[in-house]
């Protein structure tokens, strides 16, 4: 059941995110009519680039878990535990948008740990995401 939530869950996630990242580009593209190669060329692929790293960890334990049950009699531990690292994952998305929030658009609140987070440096808000993604990485190793 927990895995079944968490299939509806990255679906709903990944068409939010390919609807932002795809009016995103649309607006990257707006922004650099006219321009010769280059620099914008390069904007327009890292930002295809990061969409896609955004998505991939999302479909991947949907993905494992669909090929594990197609060739092998799946387990309730291997789907429950990607599932959990996978929902991890999600959180850890949303703690490195936190991070990455640029001072300018900071809010000011009472909570401890939103102001530790916007303390650390914009950079920092890689962690969480490629953390996560080593846990459903080892997740995966371990109960395969």
């Amino acid at each position: 059941m927990l895995f079944k939530a968490y299939v509806v869950v990255a679906t709903l996630l990944t068409v939010a995110i390919s609807l932002i990242f795809t009016f995103g580009l649309i607006g990257v593209l707006a922004g650099s009519t006219g321009a010769r190669g280059g620099t914008f060329t390069f904007s327009r692929t890292f930002f295809l680039f990061v969409g896609l790293l955004v998505v991939a960890p999302l479909l991947a334990p949907v993905l494992l878990v669909a090929r594990r049950h197609r060739h092998t009699a799946s387990s309730v531990a291997y789907d429950r535990g990607l599932a959990l690292s996978a929902l991890v994952f999600i959180t850890s998305l949303y703690v490195g948008l936190v991070i990455s929030v640029p001072p300018s658009l900071q809010e000011s609140t009472t909570s401890g740990a939103v102001t530790a987070l916007y303390g650390l440096p914009q950079l920092a808000g890689l962690a969480p995401p490629l953390l996560a993604v080593g846990l459903m990485y080892l997740v995966h190793r371990t109960l395969k």
